[in-house]
């Protein structure tokens, strides 16, 4: 059974309560492939530096990327490890040196945040004794049997941490999971940073010059790595059944090598005649004020999200959100309130959805846009987050001797 933690103290300043009472600091590593970007990323940062506030000792351990140095800023400290290969051999000898860093470092608590990571720690920990949580991030293939006993390893904490109440539902579908085992601590979106109080008309101008924006020509977004499951398809054909051109959308996303499908896109784009409708552009350093450029951002994951950040930023920022209507995304936005939901991969419903965002008077898109944020500040926001999962790991410190 999945449970929800309520949060018990804010991370802010809590060294006062945990670091100065004369008790030894916890010590807890998270461990992950890399650094680079992602939602996994993004969560093992804001935890790693809730770690850190606490009072506690954080560290992570991964291959390095451009988000260490996040960390660093943060009081938390990054061990580099080839965390981000999957061969057996390198879940061996990495499980040996996490053995050793633990050993070393006094680690109480080792926290898997993917796959290969996780066994490398599953046996390190069980060598040394210390506690193993987890948190699952997806769905993740399991076409064959080494695919479904490869993923299992994320279902072996002690505590498995579900980005979302559809994940902890996937999660008792496949595993055999003891009760209280499972716990349910939704992404969190900073919303000091994912502010429109915040974000200046400067950092929205130059965006907008630098994507060569027209003045008061409707923006429609979709925010994602360029994938064939983010739908980037799906929403050019529903553009095509728009059948306007005093419209511009934005692809915001990073190929990753993917350059095939992004050529394919560049070939669907044109063969429906919106060259100058549909813009590609690369990864954005400034979301928010991306957000705050756009009139409606739009989700066409044709598979689940796990929990839906576009949707919940996005939502942050007052912005309408039309979405594919499974997955997480039915956690985080609320049809009619907050946005539309529309079946995956039918450009007719998300053709007639955006119509019906484009057409929203002011008065229908501010009160959206205050029910939106007000939506995601109280259920999904990056404390709420962290306090929750600094909860799971005193829970687990609390229980005794590791199984």
């Amino acid at each position: 059974m999945s449970q929800a933690l309520q949060p018990s103290i804010p991370y802010e300043g809590a060294a006062s309560a945990e670091a100065t009472n004369g008790a030894r600091r916890p010590v807890v590593l998270q461990v992950l492939p890399a650094l680079e970007t992602g939602g996994v990323e993004r969560g093992a940062v804001d935890v790693a530096v809730a770690i850190a506030a606490a009072g506690w000792t954080s560290l992570v351990a991964s291959s390095g990327g451009h988000m260490v140095a996040e960390l660093d800023r943060g009081g938390a400290e990054h061990i580099t490890l080839g965390l981000d290969s999957k061969s057996p051999f390198a879940l061996r000898r990495n499980a040996a040196v996490l053995e050793r860093i633990i050993r070393e470092r006094g680690v109480d608590i080792i926290h898997g945040r993917s796959r290969g990571p996780a066994w490398s720690a599953l046996l390190a920990g069980r060598r040394t004794g210390i506690r193993f949580v987890t948190t699952y991030h997806g769905t993740y293939n399991a076409q064959n049997f080494l695919k479904r006993r490869y993923n299992s390893v994320m279902a072996k904490g002690e505590k498995v941490i579900a980005i979302s109440d559809f994940i902890a539902g996937h999660i008792n579908e496949r595993y055999n999971v003891a009760d209280g085992q499972l716990v349910t601590i939704p992404r969190g979106i900073d919303v000091d940073v994912f502010d429109p109080a915040r974000t200046s008309a400067e950092r929205i101008i130059q965006l907008a010059t630098a994507w060569r924006l027209p003045d008061g020509m409707p923006v429609i977004m979709l925010p994602g790595r360029i994938t064939r499951w983010k739908g980037q398809g799906v929403l050019i054909d529903a553009l095509a059944g728009l059948g306007r051109t005093d419209i511009r959308c934005l692809l915001v996303g990073s190929s990753l090598g993917r350059e095939g499908y992004r050529d394919e896109l560049q070939r669907t784009i044109a063969g429906h005649g919106l060259s100058g409708i549909v813009h590609i552009v690369d990864n954005c350093r400034d979301m928010p004020a991306a957000h705050m450029l756009a009139d409606v951002v739009v989700s066409a994951s044709t598979d689940p999200e796990a929990f839906g950040r576009v949707a919940a930023e996005a939502q942050a920022m007052g912005r309408p959100v039309v979405a594919t209507d499974h997955g997480g995304a039915r956690e985080t936005v609320l049809p009619g309130k907050t946005g539309w939901l529309v079946p995956p991969g039918d450009p007719v419903a998300l053709t007639a959805a955006l119509n019906e965002a484009l057409a929203l008077d002011s008065g229908a898109r501010e009160a959206m846009a205050r029910h939106a944020r007000k939506h995601v500040c109280e259920n999904f926001t990056v404390r709420a987050m962290c306090e929750r999962t600094l909860d799971v790991y005193r829970q687990v410190l609390s229980a005794g001797p590791a199984r």
